[in-house]
């Protein structure tokens, strides 16, 4: 299983929200770059990168951060945030992130959303199907909606989808642990799923219970920057 370890971006500098609340925010490091190198010194090979400027304002914002951490690590970056256009795509793969998530398009916009599935092809494109109540919710987590995650997952399988990266929007933040039950089912969907695991890890416990259901990966961020997990503990835990 891949540790993925987040960084979140506001005004270019990495922040994390609690439950997705922008009025919850604190500050960690106004360098993320420094931060991503951290990252790479630890052995660890991917970042997922989330442009929450973006999300708020449905359009790409921070790409400039994204171009100087791809041009200066050798991080495989998924980068998720504002993309909803097909210059936003653009923008996000030319500035070096090699896969892009997708959540509010995919609700919103389920045709463009399909056509990069087949421009680019599944290893691109991740689904995002974050969720509260197990109901899908959207931009930036501001908007629910009444899809059930479940039936969503599976209907962007049938069309192609791979990758899926899951929040349980009302663990993220919190340090209370992952939503096991959510990941367990989404893994029922099929096994063809990439199923990323994301919000509410605590501690290394939590990533070894994830790391026993097989998973794909699990995106680590709070519990690195409040020392509940230590990089040092995640260069120890084998990567693929």
């Amino acid at each position: 299983m891949y540790i993925i370890p987040a960084i979140d971006l506001i005004e270019g500098k990495a922040v994390r929200l609690t439950q997705g609340d922008y009025n919850q925010k604190k500050e960690y490091n106004a360098r993320p770059l420094e931060v991503a190198q951290q990252f790479e010194d630890a052995g660890l090979t991917r970042l997922h990168l989330v442009d929450l400027d973006g999300a708020k304002e449905k359009r790409v914002i921070n790409w400039k951060v994204l171009e100087t951490i791809a041009t200066k690590t050798k991080l495989h970056i998924d980068f998720g945030g504002g993309v909803q256009s097909d210059d936003d795509l653009r923008i996000v793969f030319n500035s070096g992130a090699k896969q892009v998530t997708g959540g509010s398009i995919a609700v919103k916009k389920p045709d463009l959303f399909e056509q990069w599935l087949k421009e680019y092809g599944a290893e691109a494109i991740i689904l995002g199907a974050d969720a509260r109540n197990e109901k899908i919710a959207v931009s930036g987590w501001e908007e629910a909606t009444e899809v059930w995650v479940y039936d969503f997952v599976e209907q962007w399988m049938e069309k192609g989808a791979r990758y899926v990266i899951s929040t349980d929007v009302a663990k993220d933040g919190l340090l209370q642990g992952p939503s096991f039950d959510l990941y367990k089912n989404l893994q029922e969907r099929g096994e063809a799923l990439h199923i990323i695991a994301s919000g509410g890890v605590s501690n290394m416990d939590d990533i070894e219970k994830l790391a026993e259901m097989n998973l794909f990966g699990v995106i680590v961020g709070k519990a690195i920057y409040e020392g509940r997990v230590t990089l040092k503990q995640l260069m120890q835990f084998s990567n693929p």
